[in-house]
């Protein structure tokens, strides 16, 4: 990402950028699109008068947020017009991966087809099991703290103004985790060390969607929220956005 290229303020309606994993796009029944109303990306623009630009993936973590950033043309051409820039990774991070994330992903590479799919098969019979061990994780805390305040540095470098928020990771009750979500405590303990050094405020996903989650009220896959999950995080996002200096009071109300 060129600093050439970026202006220091961008005119007209601003934009809401959410680099983000699922938890930002899957509802009650599955994956949604980026435009779907009910999503708390498009609650908390629409709530503001934004624009919403959301670039995510299943299972990403603040590495591919960071690779997201420099790498991808839509996230380039939204920076310039963007109001605040929302990092809504680090779940995925705190989650048991017994298969090393790398060797995960090239399952998807694996040839023929019919080889994929019994690799694929016993992978995802092992994993439940393997999980409750609790580690390791996907990423180390140490190692996502490092992405993303690579992230936090070069957007600063481009638009020092800009707000940023991150996340604290959500709560789960999967199967295809155990159950299991000992990173948790660690990962939070490093972001929130994180956040005091760079200033960059964090939004609680576990503290907003805990009841959602736990009630069994939310997806039926345990990880993903229901309705009342994502207007829970759109509040508290708004929260967080109203007490940030780079933004007008006026254009941020409190709650829903």
């Amino acid at each position: 990402m060129s600093s050439e290229s970026v202006p220091s303020a961008a005119a007209g309606r601003p934009t809401l950028l959410v680099i983000a994993d699922s938890l930002a796009y899957f509802g009650p029944r599955g994956g949604l699109s980026a435009d779907h109303p009910r999503i708390w990306p498009n609650l908390v623009a629409a709530e503001l008068g934004w624009d919403v630009e959301l670039v995510g993936r299943i299972g990403w973590t603040c590495r591919d947020a960071y690779w997201a950033l420099i790498g991808d043309p839509r996230v380039w051409a939204s920076v310039p017009r963007a109001g605040a820039v929302i990092f809504a990774t680090a779940g995925m991070d705190s989650l048991p991966s017994p298969l090393p994330t790398a060797l995960r992903e090239l399952i998807r590479y694996v040839r023929p087809p019919a080889l994929r799919r019994r690799v694929r098969d016993a992978y995802n019979a092992a994993q439940p099991h393997l999980a409750k061990l609790g580690r390791p994780v996907a990423l180390p805390p140490r190692v996502s703290v490092d992405y993303l305040e690579q992230a936090r540095e070069a957007l600063a470098g481009l638009r020092p103004e800009l707000p940023m928020i991150g996340v604290l990771p959500s709560v789960h009750v999967c199967e295809a985790y155990g159950k299991v979500h000992t990173g948790r405590e660690p990962m939070v303990r490093a972001l929130t060390e994180w956040s005091a050094r760079s200033g960059v405020p964090l939004v609680d996903l576990g503290a907003a969607v805990r009841e959602n989650v736990f009630s069994g009220a939310g997806n039926p896959d345990g990880i993903h929220w229901g309705w009342a999950g994502h207007a829970a995080v759109a509040e508290s996002m708004l929260k967080v956005l109203a007490a940030q200096p780079g933004l007008a009071a006026e254009s941020v109300r409190e709650g829903r």
